[in-house]
């Protein structure tokens, strides 16, 4: 137990601070901290956030007391936050499923598109796009349920991230839950940071991957991979 924690008059976001501190662990925009909120305080950070969205308004000089579209706007923002968007901070990971491969599955399968909803971490501006998934499995990966790959990436890209971070966290994460002979990621987003700012250009879009190992071994299996997922771009 930290100091904060025997202070009731300490703001909870300073509480959860000093325990990763304490663990000696990082907290940035794109990490979970779940495993350091206690029951309750996720309400209590959100009280905390919603005075200080409210602080932003005021300081944009948004008459929010009168003006009925931006009353509860602050609120909103910190549910949004904390909830939905960045939801992927705050909240345990999602329960994996795993069975033996029974059937001694050895052939390359393919999930996607899944489509992924993120913000980058410059600018807190959507980034929406598509993840395919390429796994080549062994007699000792585990099988997961198909709908299982998209829970694991909707709760990696509830960050604020950078795309090229997440798909290697994602990768890491599938890893971790299958252990199979290979593993493949491309995903496509548009960055709203450079479509609806900077040089507004709506129409580009960033494509990376990350190859794990036998595609990184084998380039005929790196081709069947790329071959068989329909981008539309």
């Amino acid at each position: 137990m930290t100091v904060a924690d025997n202070d009731e008059g300490t703001p909870v976001s300073v509480k959860i601070r000093e325990r990763l501190k304490a663990s000696r662990q990082r907290f940035h925009s794109n990490d979970n901290i779940a495993e350091f909120i206690q029951p309750g305080e996720l309400d209590a950070l959100l009280d905390e956030v919603t005075v200080k969205m409210q602080g932003v308004l005021d300081s944009m000089v948004i008459d929010t007391e009168n003006d009925h579209n931006t009353a509860d706007t602050a609120r909103r923002v910190a549910k949004m936050y904390l909830t939905e968007v960045f939801k992927g901070r705050y909240v345990q990971g999602p329960a994996v499923t795993e069975f033996p491969n029974a059937e001694h599955l050895n052939e390359l399968m393919i999930v996607g598109p899944i489509t992924v909803r993120s913000a980058c971490s410059h600018h807190l501006c959507p980034v929406v796009g598509q993840v395919w998934i390429g796994v080549l499995p062994n007699e000792h990966t585990n099988v997961i349920g198909l709908s299982k790959f998209a829970r694991m990436a909707e709760w990696i890209m509830g960050r604020p991230q950078i795309q090229e971070e997440a798909v290697v966290q994602l990768a890491d994460l599938i890893q971790e839950k299958t252990s199979p002979d290979g593993l493949a990621i491309v995903m496509e987003a548009t960055h709203f940071c450079m479509g609806w700012r900077g040089v507004k250009d709506m129409d580009s879009k960033m494509i990376n991957s990350v190859m794990r190992g036998v595609f990184l071994k084998d380039p005929n299996l790196r081709r069947e991979f790329l071959s068989l997922i329909p981008r539309k771009g």
